[in-house]
């Protein structure tokens, strides 16, 4: 009989520190959902509240913001495909909401005018050589002699 309850009391025991690991893996989940909540809430915070700001402070939070949700690490555990995934959320539908009413960042716009300037330049080239050689065409005919007939 003594085994018995000994087999009960290690039995209960088990189950207790069972349990209590549950609990603990449980709140450290809920800690990190919540935290991931936080992290999302606040970098929308940031990219709606500092979109245009005059100062360099606020410049530099809508930077952060905006480069963590454009971001595609895995690496850091809070990243944004991180969060998005702790969420079971689609990144690629939190992103176009998150970045839907922020305007274009320097890159597209610095983008945008190369491709302008290029192209403007081309065609400039291209006139350029297009008389040229339009030049050179005539200049060629000119100075060659006329075959007779």
């Amino acid at each position: 009989m003594a085994g018995d309850s000994c087999e009960g009391l290690t039995f209960r025991m088990m189950k207790t520190i069972q349990s209590d690991e549950k609990a603990e893996a449980l709140a450290i989940s809920g800690s990190h959902v919540a935290l991931a909540k936080g992290v999302l809430a606040q970098a929308k915070e940031d990219l709606r509240r500092f979109r245009g700001a005059p100062d360099r402070v606020g410049r530099e939070m809508y930077r952060d913001a905006y480069s963590w949700v454009a971001s595609n690490d895995f690496a850091w555990p809070f990243s944004f495909l991180n969060v998005c995934e702790a969420l079971g959320l689609s990144p690629e539908v939190q992103r176009a909401e998150l970045l839907a009413d922020v305007p274009p960042g320097w890159y597209s716009r610095s983008r945008r005018m190369a491709q302008t300037l290029s192209t403007s330049f081309r065609g400039s080239l291209a006139r350029v050589f297009a008389a040229r050689s339009g030049a050179l065409a005539n200049s060629h005919r000119s100075s060659r002699p006329a075959l007779a007939h």
